[in-house]
């Protein structure tokens, strides 16, 4: 049983559990099945709900940079488990959303982005990274691509829950499915190596990943590559999510069913995971800015697409391509910092790009809703994305090679030596 519970793929697995109910496909890939049954029933807009989904990614950006401190000084697994089953009450008490009195909505939407620190990819890239190197890439795009998967089965099935029992209950269902799919498996899989944790017990003192190479967070702050990407995936991110997170109500907007245009946007999700997985695959064997450049070309055509007007099978196309363009995203961020920061202060540093990032994360679906109260179109705001993502590709451009390659001996031991050492 041993043997089993420490299997370093068992940590890829749990990680893709956890993520398919993650804080990015509930608050944000999910929001758009609710958008017009909520905004209906309590009188809102669709800009005034994007702006509470912004209000919670703000409260993610916050929390972003203590829960990677948590991370390196106590372990991802003593973290995640308190937080899990907090993250699961939270997100239940979307249920309890009233327009009166006026705080309630912005309360329960900052409490969801402030716990919702602890579902992002954060904190299972972190325990991935540590228990893999050559084959780093692909296990990330692996682990993150459980965000892929919640794209593709949280839209429908909450939309059936909705259409049979009505947006309330449906998010009741959703903290139970937290409980289940998250809870359980980063209760019984998700751990460090067990040498860094036995270095870690020798030296209480000190933080659990400082045994590991790479740069310290104050120095990372103060280098070029950490803010071309931070600034590379904040644009990149805002441009894709802030056109993925209406594409449901753009669809319905042309004539197409809740249902079926929850189904459409599924195949999104399938790019996600393929997305993820090929970009890890590509990432152990190509320098990874040629890597993302291409993965950020995509969703140009994608967002085309989608402005386009047509309708048949042309939304669908745009949001796939924009779809794989997202899905590559956070397996690049997770890469990216490893190998040009090392592991020492990866939770720091990941937490303080996730924080911008997340900041990105909101601000997209937020402009994209302000949009259409405005202009009564999203094509305006489609025009800045397709520029936004312009920028992101060359900034990439001006990367340079990884200080911390990846070595040529096998992952688990590499880890273990580094630990001890």
């Amino acid at each position: 049983m041993g043997g089993l519970f420490a299997n370093r793929w068992l940590v890829v697995a749990a990680s893709v559990c956890g993520l398919l109910v993650g804080s990015g496909p509930i608050l944000i890939f999910s929001s758009g099945v609710f958008l017009k049954p909520v905004s209906a029933e309590l009188g809102i807009t669709r800009g005034d709900l994007s702006s509470a989904v912004f209000l919670a990614a703000i409260c993610t950006a916050i929390a972003c940079p203590l829960l990677g401190w948590f991370l390196d000084r106590f372990g991802t697994r003593r973290v995640m488990i308190p937080g899990v089953l907090l993250y699961a009450l939270v997100v239940a008490g979307f249920g309890l959303m009233e327009t009166k009195p006026a705080f309630v909505i912005p309360l329960i939407f900052a409490l969801v982005g402030l716990v919702g620190a602890v579902q992002t990819p954060i904190p299972y890239a972190a325990v991935v990274a540590q228990w893999f190197d050559r084959q780093r890439g692909l296990a990330l795009g692996i682990a993150t691509a459980g965000v892929g998967l919640g794209v593709v089965l949280l839209p429908p099935f909450l939309a059936l829950l909705i259409n049979d029992f009505g947006w309330r209950n449906a998010y009741f269902g959703l903290g139970l499915a937290v409980l289940l799919l998250a809870g359980l498996p980063v209760a019984l899989f998700v751990r460090e190596p067990p040498a860094l944790s036995r270095v870690a017990a020798r030296h209480t003192d000190r933080n659990l990943t400082d045994s590991l190479p790479g740069t310290t967070a104050a120095q990372a702050f103060r280098q070029w590559p950490f803010w071309a990407l931070t600034i590379a995936f904040f644009l990149g991110v805002m441009a894709i999510n802030g056109t993925l997170t209406h594409v449901i109500p753009l669809l319905t907007d042309r004539g197409v069913s809740l249902q079926q245009a929850a189904i459409m946007f599924s195949f999104a999700g399938y790019a996600i995971v393929g997305g993820r997985i090929l970009a890890g695959w590509c990432l152990d064997r190509i320098w990874g800015p040629y890597v993302a450049i291409c993965f950020f070309a995509i969703p140009m055509l994608g967002i085309a697409l989608l402005g386009s007007g047509a309708t048949g099978i042309v939304p669908l196309i745009g949001a796939v391509l924009c779809g794989a363009g997202i899905g590559a995203e956070i397996d690049l961020m997770a890469f990216f910092l490893s190998r040009y920061f090392g592991l020492k202060a990866y939770g720091k540093i990941y937490g303080v790009m996730f924080a911008v990032f997340n900041i990105g994360t909101g601000l997209g679906p937020a402009l994209s809703g302000l949009s259409f109260d405005r202009f009564h179109s999203y094509g305006p705001i489609f025009i800045v994305y397709e520029v936004a993502l312009a920028i992101t590709c060359v900034l990439f451009l001006r990367l340079g090679p990884y200080p911390y390659p990846a070595a040529k001996r096998d992952d688990v031991s590499i880890v273990e030596q580094k630990a001890a050492a």
